[in-house]
């Protein structure tokens, strides 16, 4: 096996090419679009769907708790798959026109619902022989569960359009 040898002058860190060096220092770069317009178009219907149809199995497994699989069940998972993907597809097309603060909270709190509807379908977890809970405890539950991911969500979200926009909702990178 032979590998090249290291020699000085080869490649240069990144960012630190000529043409970057001879840029005025107001211009900022921004990596080459590979995909076309008609690629992202597609992507903003794509991506809700395919991630609606995951949430309306999941919830639809849940539900059926490793039983047969019913009308009902099937109903549940897709008008469940169809909630998911409109509320998402809405938050991707409204959402940049927020404010940062607004637009956390807006996605933290689709995350933290969706989650606490899921987790409220767990037949096995939520079982009240013996428990003592009855159904208030998991309703309870499900809630508390909705908002720590919903707490979870905004942190990260708000983190991250905090570091990507300026005070003005304008995009920095």
């Amino acid at each position: 096996m032979a590998q090249a040898a290291p020699s000085a002058g080869g490649m240069s860190r990144p960012g630190r090419t000529p043409e970057m060096e001879r840029r005025p220092s107001g211009v900022v770069a921004r990596p080459p679009d590979v995909l076309d317009a008609r690629i992202h178009r597609l992507g903003r219907v794509a991506v809700p769907v395919v991630l609606g149809l995951v949430y309306g199995y999941w919830v639809a497994a849940n539900n059926r708790d490793g039983g047969p699989v019913t009308g009902w069940n099937w109903l549940l998972g897709l008008v469940s798959a169809l909630v998911f993907a409109v509320v998402c597809a809405a938050l991707l097309t409204l959402g940049p026109r927020l404010p940062r603060e607004a637009h956390a909270l807006a996605w933290a709190a689709f995350t933290g619902c969706a989650y606490g509807f899921a987790y409220s379908q767990i037949g096995a977890v939520f079982s009240t022989q013996g428990s003592g809970q009855g159904p208030h405890g998991d309703l309870v539950r499900s809630v508390l569960m909705g908002l720590l991911w919903a707490a979870i969500a905004f942190m990260v979200f708000f983190y991250r359009y905090y570091i990507r926009e300026n005070a003005q909702g304008r995009r920095v990178r």
